[in-house]
């Protein structure tokens, strides 16, 4: 089990805590379209007002290059307040004059978020003299932001390597969560993973192979593990220059553990409308692309997964978006949520699958950094946790 800090190492009362949350939410005309990350960062934020500090919030929201008004954090802080109950003030910048002001004129229980942290250069640098801005206006800093623990920027590594930190709830229960499916999971052990780019996943692959007992593999990714194997896809996306890597993994001492479709729904166009017909998965007609898994795949990847006892999903099995394609991703979601087993689901989509479906309930845990999840199950730690490890 990996030995960290948390909140209960931390002596909050009457100090200023800087919270790195991760409220990176999609905007839709200034407004937020999905507040689950910001909920998500409440446990901790209320457990930090609750035990008298002064809370301050920072985050990332999207990838602007420099200060934008469109990746303001203004409309995200109106979210955090409505969801929470109590007040929030948002800073005018990120670690100036203006986060200064708004933390000294914060009344009590008073939540300041300061300004988009990517407004700052030096952020994703891990630049000193920002980290050091940022460590200036709290006395102490816990990282929540599982989703961007991967990377080691000024507001997730650079201030928790200048005054005491430990890590958030949401950070804590990630954490935990992933040291089950690294350190001696209960078996069978499966992994099901989905999605557009297996270069995405091809590392993890790589990792993970050795450990389980079957890696279940769908969406467009498969493509590219099926014309490794020599079968005929059509059009389906293929990443030519990773063919040979995926081949020399299919031909390891575990590849006989992947398990790929037999079938799939396969189109003419890539839209949501267009005709579409279940064809065997390596004999796909030249002018077609495989969308989803087919009725044999779902029924083989759904037995294998209903007798998992620790099972990680991520990834979706086709363009559940469209209707017409949604059965295999539905079906998978379905299968892991009635696993008796340990069941941990990551990765935007196939989170955003399990709620579309309303099963987000059923799964052990519902984790909410794709990139960082697989980067931990590849290396098995991250920048962010590190710095947090008490040996």
């Amino acid at each position: 089990m990996t030995a960290f800090r948390t909140l209960e190492d931390l002596d909050v009362a009457g100090r200023r805590v800087l919270v790195r949350a991760d409220l990176n939410v999609p905007l839709q005309e200034g407004v937020v379209g999905d507040d689950y990350r910001i909920r998500a960062s409440l446990p901790t934020i209320n457990e930090l007002r609750d035990r008298g500090a002064r809370v301050v919030v920072c985050s990332h929201l999207g990838r602007p290059k420099g200060a934008d008004p469109a990746y303001s954090m203004g409309p995200v802080a109106a979210r955090l307040g409505e969801l929470g109950g109590f007040e929030v003030v948002t800073a005018a910048d990120v670690a100036g004059e203006g986060a200064q002001a708004a933390i000294a004129g914060a009344g009590p229980g008073t939540v300041v978020v300061l300004e988009n942290t990517r407004f700052e250069a030096g952020e994703t640098k891990n630049d000193p003299a920002l980290a050091d801005a940022l460590a200036a206006l709290a006395d102490a800093f816990v990282l929540d932001a599982f989703g961007s623990a991967h990377r080691a920027h000024a507001s997730t590594v650079g201030v928790a390597e200048r005054i005491p930190s430990a890590a958030g709830r949401l950070l804590e229960a990630e954490i935990t969560a992933f040291d089950r499916l690294l350190h001696d999971p209960d078996r069978p052990y499966v992994v099901v993973l989905g999605g557009a780019k297996v270069s995405d996943k091809l590392g993890v692959i790589r990792a993970l192979l050795p450990k389980v007992d079957a890696m279940l593999v769908g969406g467009a990714m498969c493509f590219t593990l099926l014309a490794a194997e020599g079968y005929h896809v059509g059009a389906s996306r293929v990443e030519e220059d990773r063919v040979d890597d995926v081949r020399e993994v299919l031909d390891g001492p575990d590849g006989a553990k992947v398990m790929l479709p037999e079938d799939v729904v396969a189109a003419e166009e890539f839209a949501a409308g267009a005709p579409h017909r279940v064809v065997p998965a390596g004999r796909i007609p030249g002018e077609a692309m495989g969308l989803d898994i087919g009725p044999e795949t779902i029924e083989r990847f759904s037995a294998v997964i209903r007798g998992a006892d620790t099972l990680f999903w991520n990834g979706p099995m086709g363009v559940f978006e469209w209707q017409a394609f949604a059965a295999g991703t539905r079906r998978v979601a379905e299968a892991v949520a009635s696993c008796g087993g340990y069941t941990v689901a990551g990765g935007g989509d196939s989170v955003a699958a399990l709620r579309a479906f309303g099963m987000d309930g059923a799964v052990s845990h519902l984790s909410t950094g794709g990139g960082a999840g697989l980067e931990l199950l590849e290396s098995g730690s991250l920048p962010g946790i590190d710095v947090l490890k008490t040996t």
